[in-house]
């Protein structure tokens, strides 16, 4: 492993910021969307569980569509590839079991080895408390992709923008989500920064260390 410099991670993080414009001539390279779909994959969450989709959308169509549930903002349609982050709706014991069943089988285990860590998460998030408010929980693992894309996508020298301006209904109703079980949380646009965009250019506008560190 050859992690990058300290220098490299913060410089890259101070050159990205919420891409108000993008080149909708410049396209991500597919390596590049490769690499950004695997760091999705890649994702953690709770238990492991991925309570999620990505749906990936390039067509200027559905982008066009998109765009009047999304306060206009020209994100939408400028962007190179356009993400929707969605959680599977109400998910519960039949995705749990599968996904124990994955992991025995990827990790070459007897799967009743597994039956301790089974157990945990069926009383947990599909049979306990928390399986009252399960969707709100997937939601809160969305947001950790969400993150984790906008992080791999900078350290690509991809930009992007986090869409919570959107209306969720409507977005599920145009990609046919429902029929799916899947429910539309948040977006996010990745391309390349239109260098007319004004924000580039800004000071990041952040509260001091002292502010929001405490050390312990």
């Amino acid at each position: 492993m050859n992690p990058i410099s300290n220098e490299q991670l913060l410089d890259q993080l101070n050159w990205r910021y919420a891409t108000k414009r993008f080149d909708a001539t410049k396209k991500i390279p597919d390596v590049t969307w490769d690499t950004l779909e695997e760091a999705l994959i890649l994702t953690p969450s709770s238990y492991g569980l991925q309570p999620w989709k990505f749906f990936v959308i390039t067509d200027p169509e559905v982008k066009a569509k998109l765009q009047p549930h999304s306060w206009n903002q020209p994100q939408v349609t400028e962007s190179s590839h356009y993400v929707v982050f969605a959680i599977m709706k109400n998910m519960g014991e039949e995705h749990a079991l599968r996904f124990v069943e994955s992991m025995a089988k990827t990790r070459n285990m007897p799967l009743e080895s597994l039956n301790f860590y089974r157990d945990m998460i069926l009383k947990d998030v599909i049979n306990g408390p928390r399986s009252l408010i399960v969707n709100q929980w997937a939601a809160r693992q969305v947001y950790i992709a969400l993150g984790n894309f906008m992080t791999a996508a900078a350290m690509l020298g991809i930009d992007t923008c986090p869409m919570e301006g959107i209306e969720p209904p409507k977005y599920d109703e145009i990609l046919g989500l429902p029929a799916k079980g899947y429910a539309t949380i948040v977006a996010c646009a990745a391309g390349h920064r239109n260098p007319e965009d004004k924000y580039a250019t800004q000071a990041k506008v952040r509260f001091p260390a002292s502010e929001l560190i405490e050390h312990i």
